[in-house]
């Protein structure tokens, strides 16, 4: 005998009543045998939004500005004091030769003072000129450049965009190991001379900044490809 409450379709009506009020509430709806059932379109998929994500996102991000390490004040002091001296030395000795017959002063004394002078004049400048130049020296790392001013009286301004970076140095002299600095040179596409120094790092600055500007500008040339 057949049942009247079957229509033919074989689907049990309490069934799809409780389908039917679980999808006006808001829920998940449940299939035939009363497990939920899943649509396809509700399942977020972990790759999606992959391609529109930038590609700086995985690269650090850039900092503020910053400044030399103190000590390169040393190594801008003391390295032209060498050539001073030098000068001094081949000045007072010139003063000496002359002094006898040019000037009315005691040959010796001549040759002090006029080489003794020319260094403490030497010296004082280089001072000054370091205290100036160390306050003026700044350099950024921004997300598509890198940055840098520095002069005392000429103020200079460099911006390498990361595109036109080639490959990246550090170097040491045998004056920079003794104070424990180092140099990171940037060398960049273009014109000759056009490279970037950025001297007076610890070494273990210089080769994270090294290692930072070589992802940038890797970023920069996958940005620069698409």
């Amino acid at each position: 005998m057949t049942d009247p409450r079957d229509d033919g379709d074989g689907a049990d009506p309490s069934t799809e009543g409780v389908a039917a009020d679980a999808e006006s509430a808001g829920e998940s709806p449940v299939g035939t045998d009363g497990s939920p059932s899943y649509d396809p379109q509700d399942v977020e998929d972990p790759a999606a939004g992959d391609e529109d994500r930038p590609v700086a996102e995985s690269v650090e991000t850039p900092g503020e500005p910053r400044t030399l390490d103190p000590t390169v004040r040393v190594e801008w002091i003391v390295g032209p004091l060498f050539g001073a001296l030098l000068t001094a030395a081949v000045v007072g000795f010139i003063t000496w030769a002359v002094a006898a017959k040019y000037l009315p002063f005691d040959r010796v004394s001549s040759a002090v003072a006029v080489g003794g002078g020319l260094f403490v004049l030497s010296l004082v400048y280089g001072i000054v000129r370091t205290v100036f130049l160390y306050r003026s020296w700044r350099y950024v790392v921004r997300e598509e450049s890198l940055y840098l001013t520095r002069g005392v009286l000429t103020r200079v301004q460099t911006v390498v965009p990361y595109v036109r970076v080639q490959h990246i140095d550090t170097r040491r002299s045998a004056f920079e190991r003794v104070l424990g600095l180092s140099t990171l040179v940037v060398y960049t596409a273009g014109s000759r001379g056009a490279d970037v120094t950025i001297p007076g790092l610890t070494p273990d600055t210089a080769e994270d900044l090294q290692s930072r500007l070589e992802r940038l500008a890797i970023a920069s040339e996958d940005e620069d490809a698409v």
